[in-house]
């Protein structure tokens, strides 16, 4: 009997897990291998290949390595980026709009079988009436990724409620839940809905009832309190970026502030290790419960059986096959998210590993490669 006990105790242990600092050997990492990612990263900032990097590993609820790299901006009178340097995660920010939904579900305030029109009168006609509010959070909506007019909002600073209003007249691609297509406009159609039932801006809802809770004192949707200066700034879209000069590119205060739900979150290593070990944790961190079990569930396995495209609902899982993101030694079941912005951060409920890389340079630049390859490294350094 008391041996299962003791069994039983080591089943639940992983759901209790808080991050701690700890000695990589005492969690069945290896020491020297996973200096191996941190001296690649150091490499890559030393030569000018990036201009920051911040990179957090944790096991078992232990952090094992949690270190930044290079400056904040290219500025070489620039202050050194440390552990709490503040990056915009790009698309990062989806998942967390998804939880924000999410929690409206437990609550019986939505339901993901609900038709979106249901809660966005204004989005009817055609196939519209078929989009259902899951297919928002899967990439399943037909609705496209950027709006084909992106680009003159975004040149004529458009406010958030005008990227909405197009969204709900923007031609749907194809049949909504016959077919996968990442899209952004999904994610911002789900953030109105949080918006219209909460009666809560997006940014005060997951404050209020995300970061506040998960003391991920950091986190922001939009810029909040925080200025641009004090934030990382992206590589190449500094004072060289027509873009930037124009007032709408990555670095800008437009940009910054808008707090786009499908990619302006501002955040550190340290808080995204939380909300991953949070789902590692069964919805729970500290104490606080902030999803149930049942949610973590359905959110972290694939919603898109039957579709060429396997998701979660706001996470990106490693058995699909468009998504590398993870790199190539994770276990199939890895959930987490990237974002163009140059960062990745995802969990493997299977070895209870942990690992953010935040980067001040695009993914496009080498296709997510330095992130798959810092990913191998983190992977390759458990033991048992």
């Amino acid at each position: 009997m008391r041996s299962l006990f003791f069994g039983l105790l080591l089943m639940t242990c992983p759901l209790l897990a808080q991050l701690k600092p700890g000695k990589p050997e005492a969690v069945g990492i290896s020491s020297a291998k996973l200096q191996l990612a941190h001296d690649y990263l150091q490499t890559e900032t030393r030569e000018g290949r990036i201009q920051t990097a911040s990179l957090l590993v944790a096991r078992r609820g232990t952090i094992v390595l949690h270190q930044s790299f290079g400056r904040l901006s290219a500025d070489e009178a620039s202050p050194v980026a440390t552990k709490d340097a503040v990056f915009q995660v790009a698309s990062i920010t989806k998942p967390v709009t998804a939880v924000a939904l999410m929690m409206l579900v437990e609550r019986g305030q939505v339901a993901l079988s609900d038709p979106v029109e249901l809660h966005l009168p204004e989005f009817t006609g055609g196939e519209r009436s078929k989009v259902r509010v899951r297919d928002l959070l899967t990439h399943t909506s037909g609705l496209p990724d950027m709006l084909p007019e992106n680009t003159e909002l975004r040149r004529a600073h458009a406010p958030l409620s005008e990227f909405v209003r197009r969204t709900y007249r923007t031609p749907l691609l194809f049949s909504p839940g016959t077919a996968f297509n990442y899209q952004s406009m999904g994610i911002l159609l789900a953030a109105e809905i949080v918006e219209r039932i909460t009666k809560l801006s997006l940014p005060e809802f997951e404050r209020q009832h995300i970061f506040a809770p998960l003391q991920m004192n950091a986190s922001v949707l939009g810029l909040g309190q925080l200025r641009v200066e004090d934030t990382v700034q992206m590589q190449n879209t500094g004072n060289s970026d027509p873009k930037d000069r124009a007032g709408w590119g990555g670095n800008t205060e437009y940009w910054r502030k808008m707090a786009h739900p499908w990619g302006g979150m501002h955040t550190t290593t340290r808080d995204l290790a939380v909300l991953l070990q949070t789902f590692l944790n069964g919805g729970s961190y500290d104490g606080k419960r902030i999803l149930s079990p049942a949610t973590v569930r359905a959110m972290t396995t694939d919603q898109n059986v039957g579709v060429d495209g396997a998701w979660g609902i706001g996470w990106g899982l490693a058995q699909s096959k468009s998504w590398h993101k993870f790199g190539d030694l994770i276990s199939a079941r890895t959930f987490g998210h990237s974002g163009a912005s140059g960062t990745v951060a995802w969990a493997d409920p299977e070895s209870q590993l942990i690992c953010v890389i935040l980067t001040s340079r695009p993914a496009a630049f080498d296709d997510g490669r330095l992130l798959r390859r810092v990913s191998n490294l983190v992977v390759a350094s458990v033991e048992n």
